[in-house]
């Protein structure tokens, strides 16, 4: 029996060298050819502008080839379930935002895929949050005067949304203010804050890329972000909180996957480069000035912080009572 455990021992860390070795062969020479980013989302939204400062960094510091890919549609399911489906050899990555990736199961009771056993998360490229904005000739320039607008006409007033956070988001926002802001569909954010400035729709709850521009140059106007504390680009605006609306802190990710399958070691590899890619001093900048802190965790942070986040967005959804179908 002792000899048989002793073996048994000895062929359990043969196995798991033979396993560290793939490992390290499947990373060897990686990348010898073009890579893919696929972004779920239409281009000029937030999760386009984000992606293509990364695959920018990534390129120049693998020395290969990052192609942009949007590929919108169905809440950011196609984009996803085609990464999901590739090949798993880190040449078809993901820019997977808070929606398709930890929102979405919490109000979609049936997915094209499991976000967390079919993804390889690599790393958090960033977060930021959510800021309602209206259209400057919206007769409301507060929460409660937007409040008090919705309720005189609830069948007339609506919100844009492109995926689960914004629209989760939005109805959360319906719920503590005990409004009706009625659903309608874009492709981008950057397409629903247009509608927003031109009154197309009444409210949009926008990620900071597209409306940074519109607020500065006065096209919208922003009436509260949902941060715990007041955002470094508009301290004029208040948070939720300030403005009436408790419990309504939304804070929204983007992050890097893969194919769940992809071996560790190019896993890490990705996670390395693109966390000193958005470290250096002017990619940076560029994200800070969308609004979005830098992230850059290791994958099995991101991991946990990716459990925790849905297992929050699933109690949100459970108590507000909202499904997507």
């Amino acid at each position: 029996m002792g000899l048989l455990i002793r073996f048994m021992g000895i062929l359990a860390c043969v196995l798991a060298s033979a396993g560290l070795q793939a490992q390290t062969d499947a990373a060897r020479g990686y990348p010898s050819k073009p890579m893919r980013l696929i972004i779920p989302f239409a281009a000029g939204g937030g999760n386009d502008v984000v992606a293509r400062v990364v695959a920018a960094k990534l390129g120049q510091n693998l020395g290969q080839p990052v192609i942009v890919e949007n590929r919108p549609g169905n809440n950011g399911f196609i984009g996803a379930k085609l990464v999901v489906d590739a090949a798993a050899d880190g040449y078809t990555m993901l820019m997977g935002p808070s929606g398709p990736i930890a929102i979405s199961p919490a109000i979609f009771s049936k997915m094209p895929y499991s976000p967390l056993k079919d993804l390889a998360p690599v790393t958090m490229i960033g977060s930021y949050p959510l800021i309602l904005v209206v259209s400057q000739s919206l007769q409301a320039r507060t929460i409660a005067e937007l409040v008090q607008y919705a309720k005189a006409r609830p069948d007339k007033v609506n919100y844009g949304s492109t995926s689960a956070t914004f629209q989760l988001a939005s109805e959360l926002f319906n719920l503590k203010t005990g409004t009706s802001f009625q659903h309608i569909p874009y492709k981008s954010s950057a397409d629903f804050t247009t509608a927003a400035m031109t009154g197309e729709i009444t409210i949009a709850l926008a990620d900071p890329p597209p409306a940074i521009g519109l607020i500065k140059s006065g096209k919208i106007r922003g009436l509260a972000v949902t941060s715990a504390t007041r955002h470094p680009f508009w301290p004029e605006v208040p948070t939720m909180a300030e403005a009436g609306v408790p419990d309504m802190e939304v804070t929204i990710f983007m992050g890097l996957f893969l194919p769940a399958a992809t071996p560790r070691a190019i896993v890490q590899r990705l996670r390395d480069e693109v966390a000193r890619g958005i470290a250096e001093p002017d990619a940076r900048e560029k994200l800070l000035a969308l609004g979005i802190a830098p992230a850059g965790n290791q994958p099995d942070e991101f991991a946990k912080f990716l459990a925790e986040d849905s297992a929050r967005w699933a109690a949100v959804a459970r108590s507000a009572n909202i499904k997507a179908d």
